[in-house]
């Protein structure tokens, strides 16, 4: 048995929605040193997410989030395999899975979390 996504998601989830601004967006961004933020809606339902790959296109600070996300969002729940989530960015050349409970964001693990357990030889791929 690995280790399961809730051991290295981060739990404290920092988002956004998609009528914000992709100024607040990016002062979100650099003001708690992270990539991506999930993008959530009614009941907290993730419906994108906002990386800083997406702000690379120089998005006007007033223009709102619905226009810069992706809304092709790979979830995966607290319980799965690390390994589920490695498979995962790969699989899509990614580098964040939203960690979903009943459709809410609940946490959000990247390819620099994963590469943490290796690094610690916490998990043996």
């Amino acid at each position: 048995m690995g280790v399961k996504i809730a051991q290295v998601m981060a739990k404290r989830v920092i988002f956004t929605e998609p009528e914000h601004e992709i100024g607040h967006v990016r002062e979100l961004l650099a003001r708690h040193h992270i990539h991506a933020l999930p993008v959530v809606g009614a009941h907290k339902k993730v419906v994108g997410i906002v990386t800083t790959a997406d702000l690379a296109r120089r998005w006007a600070d007033h223009t709102p989030v619905k226009r810069a996300m992706t809304t092709f969002v790979q979830t995966v729940k607290a319980n799965a395999e690390a390994s589920e989530a490695a498979r995962i960015m790969r699989k899509h050349r990614i580098h964040h899975v939203v960690v979903t409970d009943q459709n809410k964001v609940v946490g959000i693990v990247s390819s620099l979390d994963l590469l943490g357990l290796v690094e610690e030889r916490k998990y043996s791929w």
